[in-house]
């Protein structure tokens, strides 16, 4: 079975900045896509940016500019550099994993706090 585990996440001061790392495990098959997603409280969960195997990225609007995503779609990790980070980026932040198996994973989450 697929295990996907972020780690990075904390608490930073606004305009600081944390790199959040992402691997899945258990599995023979590479990504198709990789991505980050994050929710705070009472809020539904969002897009924060993805990318394909072929290296094309998207990013939602509120982070275009600041983040970063990275990866090794063949070792299955992701990254999200966050720079600049404002309070209302505070959430827990999902990694999510399309695999060649055709099938999505996610991870459990990791917390971000940016402190105004």
């Amino acid at each position: 079975q697929v295990q996907v585990v972020e780690s990075g996440g904390g608490l930073v001061q606004t305009g600081g900045s944390l790199r959040l790392s992402c691997a899945a495990s258990g599995s023979i098959f590479r990504a198709s896509a990789m991505g980050w997603y994050r929710q705070a409280p009472g809020k539904q969960r969002e897009l924060v940016a993805t990318i394909t195997s072929g290296g094309s990225t998207n990013y939602g609007d509120s982070v275009k500019g600041r983040f970063t995503i990275s990866g090794d779609n063949a070792k299955r990790t992701v990254y999200l550099q966050m720079n600049n980070l404002k309070p209302e980026d505070t959430a827990v932040y999902y990694c999510n994993m399309f695999l060649t198996n055709s099938r999505v994973y996610w991870g459990q989450g990791t917390q971000v706090t940016v402190s105004s």
